[in-house]
This record gives structure tokens, C-alpha cells and sequence, in this order.
């Protein structure tokens, strides 16, 4: 257990103990987005056909509408169309167990240009059971404007399977989700202000004043004081050149700035479904005593006959015999002193010998005492 325990803790200690002595940098790319180049998401309503006999069927009724929607704009007589897939059985409904409705996603890139293909996610919203070989037909996708950005067609890529036969099921991935690698062709550009705004915003990914500080400061040490002006821990705004190739050839070198970023805050994520504890560098924890143990109680039985005398009269009978044992371990209490570092965390609950699920209970602990100088994230 306490070998489970290191391994667990050292996702951070490691990363403390190979940290050179000293900080390193990191380009402004790695810190910042451009504000201009932001993705925006794309939505869409369509079908999936050639699936074999593992679709909607005839209970879902849109899917049904929407194959009698397709077949009158493709000139097809609705007509002959409902003689050929209606039966008794289905109540005079549409029996289309190789169709099925899916909702198709996807992320338009900043800057994307008519032409290029972009990947799209595509899932079942109806009774189909698996979209493995269908091929979804020509789809528009919108915008949250309600205008069309791109089209999309193509055959799916579905990895799940999902088997079942002699009361047996086995499921590997989801069958009813799959993704289109380039099925979606872009139709329009989204407006962007990178050629024509007179500042451009990059946003840091995790806000931080100090990392801000550091990057108004590179940027201005390196093109003139003024260039680059805070606007708060998120945002800088940077005046860039008027011409166009100017601009791009600016922020590529703007880009490649090396900044020193600030340290991150204290912080202990728990993962309470796997067990999984990762504890940052700047973790630290007051004057502090704890102790953990836990009472197990074991009960065993044993079934005995008992046989009476040959002249005493009575009766063969099954006896059961209970013998019940308390175990309390007799784990030792450890003292936090003011101000311990990771690597002294990790040593004290080693040697309690905490299981995952007591670790989690010790630092939650930790933290309602007050004791823990850290932000503690349960997911």
C-alpha cells in the first residue's frame, strides 16, 4: 500500500524534483490564444443510411418524416415510396431499420477559408442501436447566427461494438457515436477583426498577474515601451502594424518570445472515482497531528453435527458454531510541523500506510481544519 501511495503522490513530486535550479521559459504561443482566432461551433440535423437493420425502425416518427422530406425534394413519388416501406406490422408506419436521425457537431478553426475540410462528430438520437457502416447523407451546418458555414457527407468511423447472444453482452465504446475525419467541407469565412483592428487581444489560458506582468514586459522590452498594454489577468492588448504581412510577420516574432510565467496556485486534485490524488509543488500545510485507522470485524461459522448418547434418546443436529473477531490496527500518529513541503506530505501518510480512499479522507480533513494552504478539487 505504501508503494501505491508514492507512485500516486509522485505524478507531482516528480515533476518538482527534475525541475532544474533554474526556472525555465516558455514561449508567449504556449501561454496565450489570439482572441481573433477563436473556433466557433457548428450544429446540424441529419440522416444515416446503409446501417444493417441497426436504426431507428418505425417508432421514431422525425426520422420517418424526414426520409419522406428527402424523397419529395429528390423528386421521388411519395406515393410508391410508403407502398414499399410500410407493413401491417408497424401499423401502417414507416419500417426504416437502416436509416437513423443523428445530430452532426463540429468545430469551425479560426481563420478557416472556403474549401477546407474540417472533422466532424456525428451521434444517434433515436432508437438506433449502432451507426457502424452507415454513411450520413448531405448535411448543412449552422451556426448560432443560423447561417450555413459548411457541408457535410461522408462514410462514419464508428469503433464501438456492442454484442449480445445467449444472455450475454459485451460493449467495447459507445456504437452509436462515430466522427467523419475531414466530412465537412467549409462553405463561409467568419468575419475576424485581425486585419483590421487596431490592437489584438491575446488571452492567457490561465489567468495569472504575474504571468501577465512577465509578458507586457518581454513584449515591450523587446519592440518599445507602450506596444503592449494590460488590460487585467486574462487579456493584453498589442498594437500591431496596419499592413496585413507586417501584422502576421509581427506576431510571429511576438509569438516566439520567451516569458517567464508565474508559479501556479496551491492546489490538490482528487479523483474520487479512481482513487487518483496529484498534488502541485506549492502545496503547504500548517501545524497539524493526524491519525487513521480503521476496525475490521471478521465472522466465521462452522457447521458441526451433534450426536447424542446411544441410550440418552435424542435426536442427530446440525449446530453452527459463530466465532467473531475485531481487529483495530494500531496505526501510529503523525504531526504536520508549520509549513511542509510535498515531499514531506508525502512521507507522513506513507506511514499511516493510507488506502486511496483514506488519503482522500485525510486531506479533505486537512482542508475543513483549516490546515491545508491549498485549493482542494474533488472530481
Amino acid at each position: 500500500m505504501k508503494r501505491w501511495i508514492s507512485t500516486v503522490l509522485a505524478v507531482a513530486g516528480l515533476a518538482m524534483a527534475l525541475l532544474p535550479t533554474t526556472a525555465r521559459a516558455d514561449r508567449i504561443k504556449d501561454l496565450t490564444t489570439v482572441a481573433a482566432k477563436r473556433t466557433n461551433q457548428l450544429i446540424g440535423y441529419g440522416l444515416v443510411v446503409g446501417l444493417q437493420g441497426t436504426g431507428d425502425g418505425a417508432d421514431v416518427s422525425f426520422t420517418a418524416q424526414s426520409m419522406k422530406a428527402m424523397l419529395g425534394r429528390m423528386g421521388v413519388a411519395l406515393e410508391g415510396a410508403l407502398a414499399d416501406f410500410e407493413t401491417a406490422s408497424s401499423g401502417g408506419k414507416m419500417d426504416i431499420k437502416n436509416v437513423a436521425a443523428v445530430m452532426i457537431t463540429a468545430e469551425l478553426p479560426g481563420f478557416a477559408k472556403p474549401g477546407q475540410k474540417i472533422d466532424i462528430n456525428v451521434s444517434a438520437i433515436g432508437k438506433a442501436t449502432a451507426l457502424r457502416g452507415g454513411s450520413l447523407l448531405l448535411t448543412s451546418l449552422r451556426g448560432v447566427d443560423g447561417e450555413v458555414y459548411a457541408l457535410a457527407q461522408g462514410a462514419l468511423t464508428a469503433t464501438g461494438i456492442d454484442a449480445a447472444a445467449a444472455g450475454t453482452k459485451v460493449a467495447i465504446g459507445v456504437p452509436t457515436s462515430a466522427r467523419v475525419p475531414g466530412g465537412a467541407t467549409v462553405e463561409r469565412m467568419v468575419d475576424s477583426p485581425f486585419a483590421t483592428a487596431e490592437q489584438l487581444i491575446l488571452n492567457i489560458r490561465d489567468g495569472d498577474f504575474t504571468t501577465m506582468s512577465a509578458i507586457v514586459s518581454a513584449i515591450n522590452s523587446r519592440f518599445g515601451a507602450g506596444v503592449a498594454q494590460a488590460l487585467d489577468s486574462v487579456s493584453v492588448a498589442v498594437r500591431a502594424p496596419a499592413d496585413l504581412s507586417q501584422r502576421v510577420a509581427f506576431m510571429s516574432m511576438v509569438e516566439n518570445i520567451d516569458v517567464q510565467p508565474g508559479e501556479p496556485p496551491a492546489r490538490v486534485v482528487v479523483n474520487s472515482r479512481t482513487g487518483t490524488v496529484v498534488i502541485s509543488r506549492n502545496v503547504r500545510v500548517s501545524a497539524a497531528a493526524v491519525s487513521h485507522g480503521t476496525i475490521s470485524v471478521a465472522i466465521s461459522a462452522t457447521n458441526e453435527i451433534s450426536q447424542p448418547n446411544p441410550l440418552a434418546g435424542g435426536q442427530t443436529a446440525g449446530v453452527q458454531n459463530a466465532e467473531v473477531a475485531v481487529n483495530e490496527p494500531n496505526k501510529p500518529m503523525f504531526l504536520f510541523q508549520p509549513g511542509v513541503d510535498l515531499r514531506q506530505i508525502v512521507d507522513a501518510v506513507n506511514q499511516v500506510g493510507a488506502s486511496p480512499s483514506a488519503l482522500i479522507a485525510i486531506l479533505e480533513a486537512l482542508k475543513t481544519s483549516g490546515s491545508l494552504r491549498a485549493e482542494l478539487l474533488v472530481i
